[in-house]
Parts: C-alpha cells; structure tokens; sequence
C-alpha cells in the first residue's frame, strides 16, 4: 500500500473511493453508472493532486523529499544505466561506508563515476545504510572514487540525499570535519566535468561533501540548507514545535535556491511527487545528466576548473565594515 504524508490525505481520500467504486463495477451488473462514477473520481484526483502539489509550503516540500516510497540514489543509478554498474567499495584505510555508494556506470557509450548517498528501504536496511548518513570514511571513499575517475578522465555525478554527515563521537575522531573540508578541495580543482544532483535532503556539510560542481541541481520537491528545518527551531525556539516557521524562514526549497543563484536548475516532478511516477523522474535525471556532460565534456578542463571556483566564491553576502 502506498504511503500519504498528512497534507495528501484528500487524495488517499479519493483513491478509496476509486478502489471501491472499481469493486463494486465487478458485481454490479449496471456498469454505465460505475464507469461514469469512476471517470468522476479519476478527473477529481487529477484535480485535487494538481491543486494540492501547486501550492506546497516550505515544511510540505520537506516531507515530499523524506517520502519513505521516494527513490533513492542506488534506484536512480539502477534506472540511468540500466543495470550496467559497477559498486566499488572501501576508502582503503578503515572501512567501507554502506551510506556512501560509488561506481562505475554506463550512460549510453559514456561511462560515468556515479557516488551518493544511499538511504534504506525499511527498518532493516536504513541501519545498514546508517540512515544516509556517511562517517569520514564515507567521505573519503568518494574523494578515493573521484581521484579514480579523473585518472581515466571519467566525469562525475553525485546524488545528494542526507539528513547530514553522521554526528557521532567516532566520527569526529577519524576526522569527519577534516574529510568533508578535503572534499571541498578536491572537487573544486577536479579535472574532469561534475554534475550534482539533490535527489532528497541536502543538509548541511554532509551534502556539501559531495556537493561542489560545474552544474549543480535539485529536484523539485527537494531541500538544501545548512540545517535542518527542526535542528533550527531546536537551537533558535528549544523545541521542534516551530521547524514549519523554519523551514520558510531558511529558504531552502529548489526555488529559493534558484532565485539565489545557490544551484544551477530545477528538474521537474510529477504531480504527487518522484515516487508517483518513478520512470518518468528517472528520465528527466538521465535527460539533463545527458544535455550538462555533452556542453562540459566540450570544455577544456582548466576553463571548468575557473568557472567552477568563481561560482562558488560569487555565492553569498558579505560586508567589510571600516577600521575607526
């Protein structure tokens, strides 16, 4: 059975109705008046999604992006290579980091480094995924993959889906800010071309860790920020009781983004969200990874390296106030 966050509940309202109008066309032997009443109820979901999904908050983009039927990053490479991939694994100094996945794909004739973070699919995996979220290994392994890639003068995409770098004590001991700031780096001064892609969350600087490109972009119903909507009300409110004022307050939807020039483009959803039609999302990603590696591809490396590094150093406000 498909999952509904609390503000689709007129839908799932709707689909019952359907469900139960199409069982009844089964026993009924009138079928004019079924076929009508379900043509009725198929034009008014088709209404009620499009109203619904037209006018998402902040907060309700935030829980499309956390869907637990949304897909994840080793889904998205499985459709956009079509099986044609190879996981490579370990950062060759401690360990293998199971919430940070990378390998070689094919994409058509070209074959691509693709690495992301990868959340589960029940109770079960999410611990073996450690939820999305990658120690310093993790990070580490993707700078060993990247450094791989650029060797063999592979381009790079990396899909984005983190409620942030794992904030364990463990982990700042092996160095978790050390490893992401590496990352930082070495993707601005990566020779090959990189896409990045939000596919979920994007929070703080473990989505940065592998979030620094020629092209940066997001899902619709996606989010990056530096916090996470409830960690803000948690520090500024000492609750978790205003993160919808958060969430709007941080202006952390693809639109915003966009309007401030934080990422590059937005890829279209359907109505309901990437987990309403799984085919055609996957579609749209492989489309623009398509269109962005042919234009990079194109470009000598050391014109993508300075325009990577003025991107980045354009972003943001800052004020040099007089010495008195």
């Amino acid at each position: 059975m498909p999952s509904y966050l609390d503000f689709e509940e007129p839908i799932k309202e709707l689909k019952e109705q359907l469900h139960k109008t199409l069982e009844l066309s089964e026993k009924d032997q009138i079928k004019g008046n079924v076929r009508k009443r379900t043509k009725e109820l198929e034009k008014l979901i088709a209404e009620t999604t499009k109203e619904i999904y037209g006018n998402l908050t902040p907060w309700q983009r935030v829980q499309l992006s956390r869907h637990p039927d949304r897909p994840y990053t080793l889904s998205y490479i499985e459709a956009i290579t079509g099986g044609d991939f190879i996981e490579l694994h370990g950062d060759r100094n401690v360990k293998d980091d199971r919430a940070m996945v990378g390998g070689f794909g094919m994409i058509g004739d070209q074959s691509v480094m693709f690495i992301g973070q990868q959340k589960g699919v029940n109770t079960k995996m999410r611990q073996y995924r450690n939820f999305g979220m990658a120690n310093p290994e993790g990070y580490r392994k993707a700078l060993r993959l990247m450094k791989l890639a650029e060797k063999f003068n592979k381009p790079v995409v990396t899909f984005i889906d983190t409620p942030g770098a794992f904030p364990g004590l463990e982990a700042e001991e092996r160095g978790q800010g050390e490893a992401i700031a590496r990352n930082l780096l070495e993707m601005m001064r990566l020779q090959v071309p990189i896409i990045c892609i939000i596919i979920g969350e994007g929070a703080s600087g473990g989505a940065l860790g592998i979030g620094i490109g020629d092209r940066v972009l997001m899902l619709e119903n996606t989010w990056y920020s530096v916090i996470s909507p409830e960690s803000c009300s948690s520090i500024l409110w000492r609750n978790w009781d205003n993160k919808i004022e958060a969430a709007s307050a941080l202006k952390l939807t693809s639109e915003d983004m966009l309007k401030n020039q934080l990422i590059d483009g937005i890829i279209k959803e359907p109505p309901g969200g990437a987990h309403s039609d799984r085919e055609a999302v996957y579609q749209s990603v492989r489309e623009v990874i398509d269109e962005n590696l042919k234009k990079l591809n194109s470009e000598r490396p050391q014109k993508r390296i300075e325009a990577r590094i003025r991107k980045f150093s354009a972003m943001g406000v800052y004020h040099t106030a007089n010495a008195k």
